[in-house]
């Protein structure tokens, strides 16, 4: 199973996507769009993951590969093959699928919970967390929950922070998250924001089973 991950900025990259994709076999490549390194064929490719960003799902100028990669979550989407997408990553999901990315009216930082929709307490990828499962905050956009996107989770700020559109999986949250890429993240953190080492392990404990059945959601499909 042939797997990348688009990464948008050096401190945000895979985490523990990249065990858990590791575990079912995959060959997972990293792609730091932000070095230039271009972004790979559908044809070419099982899985694609789109990680997070400082940036909007729409910033072409300063940014022009986001473009491209909204052709290309749209093309997996149309051939069925698997989309993970992690905070700015579900909002160019959304995007691709013709939802509307905008500006929420506030920040959503720090560790907090998602409360899974009836949708998600049945889904076999959040459901087995139970009703509120931890996760990082980290985003001020939103989005429209695109044409056929089943909503899993919202929390009391953000009605949309989980989706499903056929094989493919949006994220508002991060659950990818350990100690190591929090350390690499936190500088960039809004200031005020605490994490503690007690916070990021449950996150990361949970964030490790939801992962590990992703992964295996996905490699049952392939």
């Amino acid at each position: 199973m042939r797997a990348v991950v688009v990464q948008h900025v050096p401190f945000e990259g895979p985490g523990l996507i990249a065990p858990a994709l590791a575990a079912v076999g995959a060959d997972c490549r990293v792609v730091r769009v932000y070095d230039g390194e271009p972004l790979p064929d559908a044809a070419d490719l099982d899985v694609l993951v789109v990680m997070g960003g400082p940036m909007g799902a729409f910033d072409d100028d300063a940014h022009p590969h986001l473009a491209r990669e909204r052709d290309l979550i749209g093309e997996f989407v149309r051939l069925d093959k698997p989309v993970l997408g992690v905070c700015l990553g579900a909002q160019l999901l959304a995007a691709a699928l013709g939802a509307r990315v905008w500006r929420g009216p506030d920040l959503e930082v720090g560790v907090g919970t998602v409360a899974l929709t009836p949708a998600g307490l049945a889904d076999p990828v959040l459901g087995p967390s139970g009703p509120r499962p931890p996760v990082v905050h980290w985003h001020h956009d939103t989005f429209d929950l695109p044409e056929h996107g089943v909503r899993l989770a919202g929390s009391d700020r953000y009605a949309r922070q989980a989706f499903r559109v056929g094989a493919s999986y949006g994220f508002q949250f991060h659950v990818e998250f350990d100690a190591d890429a929090l350390a690499q993240a936190a500088p960039h953190l809004p200031p005020g924001t605490t994490i503690t080492p007690d916070e990021i392990h449950a996150v990361a404990a949970e964030g490790e089973q939801v992962l590990r059945r992703w992964a295996e959601h996905v490699a049952g499909d392939r």
